[in-house]
């Protein structure tokens, strides 16, 4: 997959598939998506073509928007190559580039920059100054500049219309089953591990600290988890505890992963975790070894589910 980090840098001799929108999770839906665009190519005919954007437009246009992304642009650019696309375009979105109209946007992106050839979108797709242009003034573009436009509906997506709101509303309850169905992957986290404060090893239950660099990256509702992680191109089961060890007075939130039967030093290594399952709520022990008793019955729970895998 060739990757371009603006509109102006994109080069290409074919005229292309294309389709549009910020992806967020790449999840099953999207990838009716994208498996269309990758099916119109005519067996390199044309190129396929994916714009986004970063960042998320609803942070440059809602001041005061804290909206937490599935995805960090490194994770969704991964994601997106598995899919077989060719060429893929992240755009820097700003206020000037928001106030396009949806002519200017067409004519001046689609047609002279990417040479479309068609456009694929899902079924609730808006575009251009304050989103007001439709699917209906896609479909009259289509036919002034000379482009095809594909629909696809919310019933081919699915049933239910999957979207990365409802999937960031699982996260945030824990629902691991409702999230990782939709996204059609396990949600997982990226980060470095850092040194915390070491009292896991004192217990018998040693943990890895994981600092994520992405402020935007959604992390899942506070509480312990059945993990499944990566590091070193090794994969190993865990559980991981995603709050503010209340037990021992912590003050700031930490995401913390016990590897199961795994004692080797991987302090500043990059860790990749997928959550497989919520087991329970964060809770405050009245003692050390109320904490370790607890953490036992947890360690049973996740070997019991990863043994059902």
């Amino acid at each position: 997959m060739k990757l371009f980090h603006s509109i102006n840098d994109f080069q290409s001799t074919k005229k292309t598939i294309l389709t549009l929108g910020t992806f967020d999770g790449v999840h099953i839906g999207h990838k009716k998506i994208l498996e269309r665009i990758t099916q119109n190519t005519e067996e390199g005919k044309y190129e396929s073509l994916v714009l986004t954007f970063f960042p998320h437009p609803r942070m440059v246009l809602q001041e005061k928007s804290e909206i937490k992304l599935l995805n960090t642009i490194n994770e969704k650019t991964k994601l997106l190559e598995a899919t077989g696309i060719e060429n893929l375009v992240v755009h820097p979105f700003n206020e000037s580039f928001s106030r396009l109209t949806a002519e200017e946007f067409v004519h001046t992106i689609l047609v002279d920059k990417f040479q479309i050839q068609k456009i694929i979108i899902g079924h609730d797709h808006r575009f251009g100054r304050n989103r007001t242009a439709n699917i209906d003034d896609l479909i009259a573009f289509g036919k002034e500049y000379g482009f095809e436009v594909e629909q696809i509906s919310a019933q081919e997506i699915q049933d239910v219309s999957v979207s990365s709101t409802k999937i960031r509303k699982a996260l945030n309850e824990g629902n691991m089953a409702l999230a990782n169905k939709y996204l059609g992957y396990d949600y997982f986290l990226n980060g470095t591990i850092v040194k915390g404060k070491q009292l896991g090893r004192t217990i018998g239950f040693p943990t890895a600290n994981i600092h994520i660099e992405e402020d935007y990256k959604l992390i899942p509702k506070v509480g312990v988890y059945v993990v499944k992680a990566t590091v070193n191109e090794e994969t190993v089961f865990g559980m991981m505890n995603i709050g503010f060890n209340p037990t021992v007075n912590g003050e700031k939130q930490t995401i913390e992963v016990h590897l199961f039967d795994f004692e080797k030093d991987i302090y500043d290594q990059n860790i990749e975790v997928s959550l497989l399952h919520y087991i329970r709520e964060e809770q405050k022990f009245s003692s050390v070894d109320a904490l370790k008793e607890q953490l036992n019955q947890d360690r049973t729970v996740a070997l019991d589910f990863v043994n059902l895998l």
